[in-house]
């Protein structure tokens, strides 16, 4: 047996990159089947080789995981590079800040990177690091296509295995390509009618950039939904009410239209961003409905 990691899956077949040996196209045995388990790419597995010159091996093992996201499907991730354009198409504060909750969810370290700062004003750009300044994730803005920022971002990838994840048409294959030239990715580019991206990546592939550094990209999503969540946990994946935690009037205050919050009074004195709070806002409505219908 020979370990190496998963670095994409397709039609049963699943690429395992071997340091130093290369790149082997393996099927997974039965036991998988039998087991109901499924290998995800960012697997560490233990392969047999069937044949050395051809690249072939066979999935015999995985290790243990130590993170396994839904979406984007990958695993063994330690950081989520999260990236949405500075403008053309403007971000959606409602969807970045649902990734923002999932990764928060599973204690994934997540970057903020806005592309296309070249596209936004000074004035534009200001207003994005204010609202994200306090939430606790690094920000950081780019030019994918001025090649701008790009060794900062280099930077923060160095010895981690990082997920990129965004919507359609905001620059994630662009960047990948810069940081890993050898991927060639497919890029596309925005539809003016719908002010969105076409999909260009439909799987999950892992890149290796250096030693112990890798990079997946995976599909682009227009939406996340916060399916198993509860009103009451809400709170908990907004670090910028962390500071406020017991200073409410009331005990498990889920600072709405509670008295006496000290959110609330954090947003007024400008310690909170309004546009994060009003974002927490919409889910705690979004939550409390689909409450009420779960008892219908």
């Amino acid at each position: 047996m020979i370990q190496g990691r998963i670095m994409k899956g397709i039609a049963g077949f699943y690429y395992v990159y071997i340091e130093d040996r290369g790149l082997y196209e393996c099927r997974a045995k039965g036991i998988f089947r039998n087991r109901k388990l499924r290998p995800m790419t960012g697997d560490r597995a233990e392969i047999e080789i069937l044949d050395e010159r051809e690249k072939k091996g066979s999935l015999v093992n995985l290790l243990p995981r130590s993170t396994e996201l839904i979406r984007p499907a990958v695993a063994n991730v330690d950081q989520a590079l999260v990236i949405f354009a500075a403008a053309k198409p403007r971000p959606s504060f409602s969807l970045l800040d649902r990734f923002l909750i999932m990764m928060d969810r599973q204690s994934v370290e997540t970057i903020i990177c806005f592309n296309k700062k070249d596209e936004a004003s000074q004035e534009e750009l200001q207003t994005l690091g204010r609202i994200y300044g306090g939430c606790q994730s690094r920000v950081l803005f780019i030019s994918a296509r001025y090649e701008e920022g790009i060794e900062s971002v280099r930077e923060l990838l160095r010895g981690r295995t990082t997920t990129v994840a965004g919507p359609s048409g905001v620059g994630k294959s662009t960047l990948i390509n810069l940081l890993v030239p050898e991927a060639g990715m497919e890029t596309g580019d925005i539809s003016v009618k719908i002010d969105r991206g076409r999909h260009t990546t439909r799987h999950s592939e892992l890149f290796r950039m250096e030693a112990g550094s890798y990079i997946f990209d995976t599909p682009g999503f227009s939406s996340l939904e916060l399916d198993d969540m509860e009103k009451s946990e809400l709170r908990y994946s907004f670090p910028e009410f962390h500071a406020q935690e017991g200073n409410c009037r009331f005990q498990g205050c889920l600072h709405a239209q509670e008295p006496g919050c000290a959110v609330k009074e954090a947003v007024e004195a400008g310690r909170i961003s309004r546009e994060r709070y009003e974002s927490y806002l919409a889910l705690l409505l979004e939550l409390r409905e689909r409450e009420k219908r779960r008892y219908l």
